[in-house]
């Protein structure tokens, strides 16, 4: 009788420090919330917000697991979106955008906001789909289980 143990395809592992999709947008929206609070106190979104939004995107994009950078890619614009509206509509007089009237409603604000961040989400959703990019090339490929006849 062989004795030979019995060889069991070979799995894509997680590493320990990975997190799912659901982990990490979590933790994005919270800090994200937290910093949008920050930046508020002085009554109106400006330098902080950026920044911390682009750091926030590519830290997602660095710390999902590999099964999960689809979700990490269409993260960012909703992320933005979602940050914006939260202030416009609970928060309106924060979003100062030249040539905004000071009558506009909550759907004025959110498309105000949002075209003046353009270049905030440009900046950081192009970052974090190039580093998810360059997280699958450099993904260590699995060999396929040989299927070899005795």
């Amino acid at each position: 009788m062989d004795a030979r143990p019995v060889e069991t395809p070979s799995r894509p592992r997680r590493a320990g420090h990975d997190l799912s999709a659901r982990q990490a947008i979590r933790f994005a929206v919270i800090a994200m919330a937290t910093l949008t609070g920050l930046d508020l106190t002085d009554g109106r979104l400006g330098f902080l917000y950026s920044l911390g939004f682009v750091l926030i995107v590519v830290t997602v994009a660095m710390a999902v697991d590999l099964e999960s950078l689809f979700q990490a890619g269409v993260f960012p614009p909703a992320l933005l979106i979602g940050s914006l509206a939260f202030v416009a509509m609970f928060w309106p007089d924060a979003i100062q955008v030249n040539g905004l009237a000071d009558d506009a409603g909550f759907i004025g604000r959110l498309i105000a906001a949002t075209i003046d961040h353009g270049k905030t989400l440009v900046v950081g959703h192009g970052l974090a789909l190039g580093i998810i990019a360059l997280r699958i090339t450099t993904a260590p490929k699995h060999p396929q289980p040989s299927t070899s006849s005795t």
